[in-house]
């Protein structure tokens, strides 16, 4: 089955669920598991109850959040989930990377898990396959890795005097080696000077933009990594500070003042794990639910920060951009 014919076909399937049958048991709970904060999902949590109202579950009238944010810390995960399966929520929605899905994976056997990955969930060992998921996990998988090629020929466009161009990566994310090299292989056949630059930490991502500063490099590609989203802040400043034009994998990073950013519709990724969400309230089981891949992806340009940097971008650019930020 085709993936957009499957998406389009969940809400006609979800509007003959009877209601009747779901009010007969209590307040069913969506346990939220994040890597992130409050503040950060916030955006992501209106998707996701917006998926939820399409099944016919409006939060505080049949339905209940619990939510959990591990703020970065990512050895609180466990525990976490672990209290979210005390609670005996209905459902675990794992968001944030690699390894909220995991985490709630050990703490249950048995409560559905929905999750959001950048990666192969097969590759992961999180599923079966991508059409019968078996066990008690599915979700969306966003196959971020593949963007790389993608988002750096982008840069080159937006920066095409750039003379050398540097990708920051998370070394801790598992899909970040086989981007860089795809990233690599491109820049190769182009005759694009390119350096690698890894960090995990806020002190080494200070470090990699004194190594971009060192290296002259005229452009900046930063990979996804939910660590960098909590970082977004201090890599936008730096990249300010730096005057050094950057690309990077989100919609709120161009609209919180980076120049330009192209990935995927959160929006849609949050709105399918909650309609996901919605089916398993409903009764359906998570091994018979496909793993669901994403259908939008967003250029964003922020031209106001292009021309504090001084970039001129070529109107054909503009033209193809789903939003310009002025």
């Amino acid at each position: 089955m085709r993936r957009r014919e499957f998406i389009a076909g969940i809400g006609g399937v979800a509007a003959a669920w009877p209601i009747a049958a779901r009010s007969q048991q209590a307040t069913p709970v969506v346990g939220y598991l994040s890597t992130r904060s409050s503040a950060s999902d916030e955006p992501l949590l209106t998707a996701l109850r917006q998926g939820l109202s399409k099944i016919g579950y409006t939060e505080g009238k049949n339905v209940k959040f619990e939510l959990r944010f591990s703020e970065g810390q990512n050895d609180r995960l466990p525990a976490l989930a672990a209290d979210l399966v005390r609670r005996n929520v209905s459902v675990i929605v794992a968001a944030g990377g690699e390894l909220t899905a995991p985490a709630a994976r050990a703490a249950s056997a048995t409560i559905p898990i929905i999750f959001t990955v950048a990666d192969d969930p097969v590759r992961l060992g999180l599923v079966a396959s991508l059409n019968r998921p078996g066990g008690n996990l599915t979700g969306v998988a966003s196959f971020l890795g593949e963007l790389g090629p993608k988002q750096f020929g982008l840069l080159r466009e937006l920066v095409p005097k750039a003379g050398t161009i540097a990708v920051l990566v998370n070394p801790g994310e598992t899909w970040s080696e086989p981007s860089a090299s795809l990233i690599q292989e491109a820049a190769r056949a182009l005759g694009q000077q390119l350096i690698i630059l890894k960090a995990n930490t806020e002190p080494e991502i200070d470090a990699a933009f004194a190594t971009l500063v060192e290296a002259h490099a005229g452009a900046l590609l930063v990979m996804a990594s939910p660590y960098f989203f909590t970082r977004v802040s201090h890599i936008i400043e730096l990249a300010a500070r730096n005057a050094t034009p950057a690309i990077y994998f989100r919609r709120e990073i161009a609209e919180a003042g980076g120049m330009a950013s192209y990935g995927t519709s959160t929006d849609e990724l949050y709105g399918l794990m909650g309609i996901y969400a919605g089916k398993i309230l409903g009764g359906a089981k998570p091994a018979d639910l496909p793993v669901m891949q994403p259908t939008r992806f967003e250029l964003v340009v922020n031209l106001k920060t292009a021309k504090a940097l001084g970039l001129d971008i070529p109107a054909t650019l503009l033209a193809r951009a789903d939003q310009v930020i002025e």
